[in-house]
């Protein structure tokens, strides 16, 4: 098999696998063949994710971390390799939001969504990538979020985040054009998850009511995250000369009575 050519077997990481976009990732990846790795803090849920997987058939790990530090992000990188084998695809998902006005939110609280959101999927791109290049295949995919083209108020450090983390994709796509490695994102719109079940009903409240007075929730419906794992699959899946750069997902909205 030459360098260029994808092999059968392709172990896949994802991060922020604990819950929401994460945990389905990992499920539907699994189910199409791929042997995944699940990271995230709380490796406690990783590792019931993995449980389904295995009573499925499919082949999963989980490792516990934590994308803000560079010594567990290397950990758990030498932990995947070994329990797995190279690692051909990397889904960059880890991420949170905690709603607030800006000139309020402490320069200390905006920097580490930044560094979560941002910082570290630069973490994890060095340490995966060069393994990339020097096989000349795999993929990187981003999750990202429609606050990178639509920036919603509350939410100032998100979107400065996912403006940044886009940013960053779209230079990489350019920096290993012809390289083997495809760099991609996937840009969700309003998804069910855990991401801000932590808020204070008020302020979840103030959230929602800035979204509809800026057009930013034009209706009720939400993205399961099967929806998104179903489309990382997609992209990460495409046969070899085929590069699907952005997809962005979207719920449709209810269908109107006549």
């Amino acid at each position: 098999m030459s360098k260029y050519a994808q092999p059968d077997r392709r172990p896949a990481v994802v991060t922020g696998a604990s819950s929401g976009i994460g945990a389905a990732t990992a499920l539907t990846l699994a189910a199409a063949g791929f042997p995944v790795a699940l990271g995230a803090r709380r490796v406690e849920k990783c590792e019931e994710v993995v449980a389904q997987i295995r009573e499925s058939g499919g082949e999963a790990v989980a490792h516990p971390l934590d994308v803000t530090d560079t010594s567990s992000v290397e950990k758990f990188r030498e932990a995947v390799t070994a329990d797995l084998g190279d690692v051909e695809v990397l889904v960059s998902n880890a991420g949170h939001v905690s709603p607030g006005i800006i000139h309020e939110v402490s320069t200390e609280r905006f920097g580490e969504e930044i560094d979560l959101n941002l910082l570290g999927a630069h973490r994890l791109v060095r340490a995966f990538v060069p393994g990339m290049l020097e096989r000349q295949r795999g993929d990187v995919l981003f999750v990202s979020s429609d606050v990178a083209v639509r920036a919603r108020p509350f939410m100032s450090s998100y979107a400065a985040g996912k403006w940044g983390l886009e940013g960053m994709a779209h230079a990489m796509q350019m920096e290993l054009e012809g390289s083997g490695v495809r760099v991609s994102i996937v840009r969700p719109g309003p998804t069910w998850s855990e991401m801000g079940t932590d808020w204070e009903d008020a302020a979840a409240a103030d959230v929602l009511t800035g979204w509809i007075k800026f057009g930013l929730a034009r209706h009720s419906h939400f993205l399961k995250p099967k929806a998104l794992a179903d489309a990382i699959t997609t992209v990460v899946s495409a046969p070899r000369g085929v590069h699907l750069n952005l997809i962005e997902v979207n719920p449709e909205a209810p269908v109107e009575k006549r």
